[in-house]
């Protein structure tokens, strides 16, 4: 795909996904940047995942979708990629898939004619759902010796456990929840 000329203006479709992402951003109350033209940062809250941060890319013939999942597994790769990958079948608009490092995002294309206020809706809450859903099991499967060292370095230090709830049963089976932690 190449960049169109300096000067020149890109193309009206490209305009048009824009412009509908914008309107779409606005009426669904998102927080947002564009840092350029076309590009579109947006924060989305979830419950386990705190925050997705989601690139919505109008480019020349399709709009890019690209949300940072998690960092590579520090153990159990195989099981964590194929968590990962039974999912893909079963997801719209979107799958995991790996950079060069290894890290996970969320990334799919759509044509540019299919931008209007319901499918990014769509789109976006896809991106969450998915990002939602999966982060605590994920994290489970390829961080669990890391989730109990810093369980552990908590409990000695007195800090709060409340961020790690979901992995209570990895760090600490016989840990009863006070209502302060």
């Amino acid at each position: 795909m190449t960049e169109p000329a300096p000067g020149s203006s890109p193309p009206p479709a490209q305009e048009d996904a824009a412009a509908a992402i914008e309107i779409a951003l606005r009426e669904l109350g998102l927080g947002w940047e564009s840092p350029q033209p076309g590009s579109y940062l947006v924060r989305l809250e979830g419950q386990h995942k705190l925050a997705t941060m989601t690139w919505l890319i109008a480019g020349r013939h399709s709009l890019h979708v690209e949300a940072f999942f998690c960092r590579q597994p520090d153990e159990d790769h195989a099981r964590f990629y194929r968590f990962l990958l039974e999912r893909n079948g079963r997801m719209y608009g979107v799958h995991f898939a790996l950079d060069p490092a290894g890290d996970v995002y969320l990334v799919g294309r759509l044509p540019l004619s299919s931008v209007s206020t319901a499918e990014v809706d769509r789109i976006l809450g896809c991106v969450l759902t998915y990002s939602d859903d999966n982060f605590d099991p994920a994290l489970a499967i390829g961080f669990a010796s890391s989730i109990r060292k810093e369980w552990a370095w908590r409990v000695k230090r007195g800090e709060s456990l409340a961020n790690l709830r979901a992995f209570a049963r990895l760090a600490d089976p016989e840990h009863e929840w006070a209502s302060g932690d």
